[in-house]
């Protein structure tokens, strides 16, 4: 048996031992007992009983009848939130570069990730006059950003009271929306307007604008927004960050209203 590169190996045996569970129920169609989980990973049986327990807690592994296992629904939620990512960056990437090219501001592409957007994806130039950079990679709250309010503008009233209970709002700049009916204000107009603005909320000097990206089933899956030093942000956008924006749903199956 050839040994592991330590890089490819887990640091704790128990993790160790879950991958090799999953790995033998994923070579499986059909529920697999214990005594065959057992044997295929050479795992004692009380061993493999008590990893498959607290898989099953999280919904990783299914129990359909006693003593034996699949794997869970969970993995297909988790992996259908991995497929949409990689497909939205996927089909993103084109239209954002024609839309940077005709504004010369960074475009961004971001998903929501709890009370955070996440940017996933983004198209810019030196020329852009940029002074502030959000990374790929990078987080900001929601109620701060653009991309964050077309999110929230999705949720129902009482989740978006939740995150302002849970967020309590917290503002970056003098202009950030810091109180709930002024948040729901904002929402009521992106709602109204399918667009979505930032004005200088997160970072002193920056405006956003964003529009939704949505899946097959209608889903609001993430945001294309573009950023401008505040004095450089034309309206005459709006209607391109739309446009683009839908563009990119319809390659992900949307049919729209």
């Amino acid at each position: 048996m050839n040994p592991k590169n330590d890089s490819q190996t887990p640091a704790i045996q128990v993790i160790e031992r879950l991958f090799s569970l999953l790995d033998a129920l994923a070579a499986q169609q059909d529920p697999v007992s214990l005594k065959q989980l057992s044997e295929t990973t050479g795992l004692h049986p009380s061993t493999a009983h008590r990893i498959l327990n607290d898989l099953a807690i999280g919904r990783l592994v299914d129990r359909p009848e006693a003593g034996s296992y699949r794997l869970g629904m969970r993995l297909l939620e988790l992996g259908n939130l991995v497929k949409a990512r990689l497909d939205v960056r996927d089909a993103a990437l084109g239209p954002m570069r024609e839309l940077h090219k005709l504004t010369h501001q960074p475009v961004n592409l971001s998903v929501r990730q709890g009370d955070e957007i996440v940017y996933i994806e983004r198209t810019y130039s030196e020329r852009s006059g940029m002074q502030v950079v959000r990374a790929v990679g990078g987080r900001a709250p929601l109620h701060l950003t653009s991309v964050g309010k077309l999110f929230l503008a999705h949720d129902d009233p009482q989740r978006v009271r939740a995150y302002a209970t849970r967020t309590g709002l917290a503002g970056h700049t003098r202009n950030s929306i810091t109180e709930l009916p002024a948040l729901e204000r904002e929402l009521a107009q992106v709602r109204q307007h399918a667009l979505a603005r930032d004005n200088e909320e997160l970072e002193l000097g920056v405006r956003c604008m964003a529009a939704g990206i949505f899946d097959d089933q209608s889903r609001l899956i993430a945001g294309l927004s573009i950023s401008a030093p505040a004095d450089r942000l034309e309206e005459s956008w709006a209607d391109r960050v739309k446009s683009t924006a839908a563009q990119i749903s319809t390659s992900l199956g949307h049919r729209g209203l």
